[in-house]
């Protein structure tokens, strides 16, 4: 997967576009320190989005704008590279 564009909009949303899914538009919303995926407006022309993808598209979205190390922060990693999601970080 590749992050083709992005740009800011109003409410300090950002809106992404990546390649395979050319004409669905990624919103993604700050939360503390690094970026989450709000929604997604989906095109039929693309294909489906699953959880993989979503997760995909916040770790390059992230690193894009330079807070990879607080996504990953607020992630425990198990043994199969796969992340779960444990609520907040103190």
């Amino acid at each position: 997967m590749e992050l083709l564009d992005w740009s800011y909009m109003r409410h300090y949303n950002i809106k992404a576009r990546f390649e395979p899914f050319f004409h669905s538009d990624v919103i993604f919303r700050q939360i503390k320190d690094y970026y989450f995926i709000y929604t997604v407006r989906w095109s039929d022309l693309d294909p489906v989005v699953n959880r993989g993808h979503l997760e995909e598209m916040e770790i390059l979205m992230n690193r894009e704008l330079g807070t990879e190390h607080s996504y990953f922060k607020r992630l425990a990693f198990s043994d199969s590279g796969r992340s779960e999601y444990h609520g907040r970080s103190s």
